[in-house]
């Protein structure tokens, strides 16, 4: 099994990206008030559990209103 120090190469800008997509989602979920399906209290929730990617890519494939 590897160490951890071997994965920090991958893990450090993994979770950068998880972070940084974590709060633009949130932030544009905070400042529409329009979406495809749901309401916003449906997609800050969805978000925050499937925080792992899944929440916010659902919400920008799913939720989010086109312009």
């Amino acid at each position: 099994m590897p160490d951890i120090k071997e994965l920090l190469p991958f893990l450090i800008p993994l979770i950068i990206a998880e972070i940084i997509l974590l709060v633009v989602t949130l932030r544009h979920i905070l400042t529409h008030n329009s979406y495809k399906r749901g309401n916003r209290v449906l997609w800050v929730i969805i978000t925050i559990i499937g925080m792992e990617f899944i929440g916010p890519m659902l919400y920008f494939l799913l939720g989010k209103e086109d312009a």
